[in-house]
């Protein structure tokens, strides 16, 4: 007996179990060619973007993150893209951009874990099922049945049970798995940015921490002016 005569023997509710089993490997193979897209040496590239925000280069930020497809260049050359508006409006850019990347991060993971619930509810209820009917057909013929026959209607039951454990089992484990890794990637994206936003806090070259220093040098040299030229009135 055939692979798909055993399937085939496991009735109606088999059909169920092997259509989430299609979905599963489709939604498994589809999320680990985004999550492998989305990983970048996350140092080297922050480096590269403070070497090119310390030369004044806000233009050369941009085009840097458009040569990258992940999600954190993604993020930054949204954000850099309103740099021009003021910080506000690059921290709004960044925090928005940053809900869509997680979104897409986490697109489908809860049909993966819908149905690692929901495929050995469906085998456990096809077993159900079975042992029904194969107790009627026991009642029917008056209890004269020999133990082939009995065995024969119990293991077509289980078959459902078997087949909807295995697709469950295997869709948790990697939903787990996808869970784990969104998360690392989410954190990741959350801890960069925000260091990414202290780096424009401060601007370019550190254009403002120095009119900050020179600000304050400013505010300190005003009162001894001041005092001096009192002094030179009251002489004179």
């Amino acid at each position: 007996m055939d692979y798909l005569s055993i399937v085939a023997r496991g009735g109606w509710l088999m059909l169920p179990i092997f259509i989430c089993s299609l979905i599963a490997v489709f939604i498994i193979v589809e999320r680990f060619l985004v999550l492998r897209r989305a990983r970048m040496d996350v140092g080297q590239f922050m480096l590269k973007i403070k070497s090119i925000l310390h030369r004044g280069d806000v233009e050369g930020v941009r085009n840097f993150c458009s040569q990258k497809e992940s999600p954190l260049a993604h993020i930054l050359k949204k954000g850099i893209s309103k740099y021009d508006q003021g910080w506000d409006k690059v921290r709004e850019a960044i925090e928005n951009q940053g809900k869509k990347e997680i979104f897409n991060l986490e697109r489908r993971l809860n049909v993966l874990g819908t149905i690692a619930g929901i495929a050995p509810l469906i085998g456990f209820l096809g077993t159900v099922t079975g042992m029904i009917l194969a107790f009627m057909n026991i009642e029917s013929l008056g209890g004269n049945v020999n133990p082939s026959d009995l065995a024969g209607g119990i293991w077509q039951a289980l078959l459902t049970t078997a087949f909807g454990l295995s697709v469950g089992i295997i869709s948790y484990g990697f939903y787990n798995y996808f869970v784990t890794r969104v998360g690392r990637f989410v954190h990741e994206l959350e801890m960069t940015s925000t260091e990414f936003l202290e780096i424009l806090k401060v601007g370019p070259k550190g254009q403002a921490g120095q009119t900050q220093r020179a600000s304050q040098q400013r505010r300190a040299a005003k009162p001894v002016y001041e005092e001096d030229y009192f002094k030179e009135k009251e002489g004179s």
